[in-house]
């Protein structure tokens, strides 16, 4: 592969999501199609609890990836729908184990599935969409395929337990929390476009070009998300402000406020993380600090660090609608407010 430096652009305009959207507009009705069809149940309680949040108003932006990556390869085929849906099936499971392990009340802002349905029904309902995804990638038949998205698997729930333990200690460090993003967030980012090179049987290097391209976009996004919880300028993200504040998550935001905090700022970091300092006048305060230290603006200038790598990723691909689509994507995810 030869590739070209394609630079994070400076627009008039911010940057949107609609080039993607135009790309993989009939790829993903033809996913969404699986997806309908595939969460459907005898057991009423199944659909109901799955729709409530697959229906919730998600961009479905791992799923998308999957098939915006097999138009870059210039894939003719399908096999990539229902693989695009397991990726969402994956997805979704891990978004209901998390609210429940959270306590979440809200998730795209109403109500979270536990709490409507129940945390018992919630978890079940979770194992449910693994097993689906499972099936789908049986019937793709490709042993690659399996073996990319059973490991990626592994790594979310591995990078889940790693940030349950990493709960409440102020010690973590950032290298620690690349590493728990690296994992809850990016593996899957990076599996679902990984999997459009397989089936389009394009080479090792492009298979690992577009690994790196999801894996460099998953960590940018996450910090992203991470920042938006702390930013006071932010829109509402659709769940609980400050809900990483309540449950002491250590985000980067947060380990460099007290990196750079005074003895008396970390004392109150310390409190807050222990979960002693919770309140709406807690959680100002620390807004307060984070954006005294810049915090927000950091995590974000670290975030626009991977982004650029990611679109460097791809430069090797044919110039053209879908790698513009996907650089333009990479831009729009570091540059929201939700």
């Amino acid at each position: 592969m030869t590739a070209q430096v394609i630079n994070l652009r400076s627009r008039e305009t911010q940057p949107s999501l609609a080039p993607m959207l135009a790309l993989t507009a009939a790829g993903m009705n033809s996913v969404n199609s699986v997806i309908l069809d595939r969460m459907q149940s005898e057991i009423p309680l199944i659909p109901a609890l799955a729709g409530h949040l697959i229906s919730g108003g998600g961009k479905r932006m791992r799923p998308m990836l999957t098939v915006a990556a097999a138009e870059l390869c210039g894939y003719q085929g399908n096999r990539h729908h229902k693989l695009a849906a397991a990726v969402e099936f994956i997805h979704t499971a891990t978004l209901l184990h998390d609210d429940v392990v959270d306590g979440s009340d809200l998730r795209r802002g109403k109500a979270a599935a536990n709490i409507v349905f129940g945390n018992p029904a919630t978890v079940l309902v979770g194992d449910f969409l693994f097993t689906r995804a499972f099936e789908l990638m049986v019937e793709d038949g490709s042993l690659r395929v399996l073996k990319i998205l059973s490991k990626a698997s592994s790594i979310i729930a591995e990078g889940e337990v790693d940030q349950l333990t990493a709960q409440r200690k102020i010690e973590t460090s950032e290298e620690h929390y690349l590493q728990i993003i690296g994992s809850k967030t990016a593996a899957l980012f990076a599996a679902a476009t990984r999997i459009a090179a397989v089936v389009a049987e394009k080479s090792e290097a492009e298979e690992q070009a577009l690994d790196a391209y999801g894996r460099n976009l998953g960590i940018a996004f996450q910090l992203v998300d991470d920042a938006i919880d702390y930013d006071s300028e932010a829109a509402e993200s659709g769940k609980d402000k400050g809900d990483d504040f309540r449950e002491g998550k250590m985000t980067l935001p947060v380990i460099l406020a007290y990196a750079r905090g005074s003895e008396e700022e970390r004392k109150f970091w310390q409190e807050a993380i222990a979960g002693f300092r919770t309140e709406d006048e807690d959680l100002a305060h620390a807004v307060e600090l984070i954006n005294r230290h810049k915090c927000v603006e950091a995590t974000r200038e670290r975030a626009r660090h991977f982004a650029q790598r990611a679109i460097d990723s791809i430069a090797g691909f044919p110039s053209g609608e879908a790698r513009n689509a996907m650089a333009e994507a990479v831009e729009f995810a570091v540059a929201r407010r939700y």
